[in-house]
């Protein structure tokens, strides 16, 4: 595999192709439409109960979760998700994250709209804050494979600090590192424990 260059970003084929295809202009003209989907899918999601992050048979969590990432999803959505298919295969590789389990943090963070921003000011596919983004080197939040690399590249670090705990290293991601450390594991806030089952879900059954 190529490493890919948190400077230059033009490592691989499939970045090439990408960025050949048309890039971010290809579906610019999709995210009016997806982003009214997207919104339904996260207001049909269920209040999520309090998951354990010290048990690592998590899955007994998620037995009511629904499928997300298949043949339900909104027919735009899944072109987008078809469109990154190729970076989030590639990048994902290159920093050993198991593509599934980015596909899922991808869905859930921005819905695959590279131009997506959060009211808290986090940008981009993986939803970077900015202070985040400078640390990882990413220049441009809003660019699908400098964004993609850095939040891949701090994925791989909190799965690191936890020993591949996946539902630590997913609540450190939303709510912070000192967050999970203060309360020796997930944090009792609803959103990142609805955050942490849903992506889970999403992973688990993709």
């Amino acid at each position: 595999m190529i490493p890919v260059s948190t400077s230059g970003f033009s490592t691989s084929s499939a970045i090439s192709r990408f960025k050949a295809g048309g890039g971010i202009d290809v579906i610019e003209s999709r995210v009016r439409q997806l982003e009214g989907m997207i919104q339904a899918l996260e207001g049909a999601q269920s209040k999520a109960p309090a998951v354990d992050g010290s048990n690592v048979s998590f899955k007994a969590h998620l037995q009511n979760a629904k499928p997300i990432i298949n043949s339900t999803l909104p027919k735009a959505l899944k072109a987008r998700v078809q469109h990154f298919e190729p970076l989030v295969q590639e990048i994902s590789q290159n920093h050993g994250v198991n593509p599934k389990l980015v596909k899922a943090v991808i869905l859930q963070e921005s819905g695959f709209n590279p131009k997506a921003t959060s009211k808290a000011g986090a940008q981009g596919l993986m939803q970077l804050m900015p202070v985040t983004a400078k640390s990882l080197g990413v220049k441009d939040p809003y660019d699908p494979v400098q964004n993609m690399d850095g939040g891949v590249r701090h994925l791989k670090t909190l799965l690191n600090s936890y020993n591949g705990n996946i539902p630590l290293a997913l609540a450190a991601y939303n709510a912070g590192s000192g967050a999970v450390k203060k309360y020796n594991g997930i944090p009792p806030y609803q959103e990142t424990q609805n955050y942490v089952k849903s992506i889970l879900g999403k992973f688990l059954k993709s």
